[in-house]
């Protein structure tokens, strides 16, 4: 069985050679790829500090309670 894969393995390396250094590239499609992810990622941190602004402003103002009031509500039991 062992030698069969082996055998298998051997003829579908040798049937699939690697290319050479020189004909392998990624091309402009996957700069802009690159690209839109860079910015994707800048947007979300962007919006993340945003949204942590708001809720240290929120907090400021007491919207939260004090830490010393401890859980309301249904689930305070």
């Amino acid at each position: 069985m062992y030698a069969f894969l082996i055998t298998l393995h051997s003829h579908v390396l040798a049937a699939d050679p690697t290319p050479a250094d020189k004909d392998v590239k990624a091309g402009w499609p996957a700069f802009f790829i690159f690209l839109g992810l860079a910015v994707a990622v800048g947007l979300l941190g962007w919006s993340l500090v945003r949204q942590l602004n708001k809720t240290k402003r929120n907090a400021d103002a007491g919207v939260f309670g004090t830490p010393d009031e401890g859980p309301t509500g249904p689930a305070a039991g």
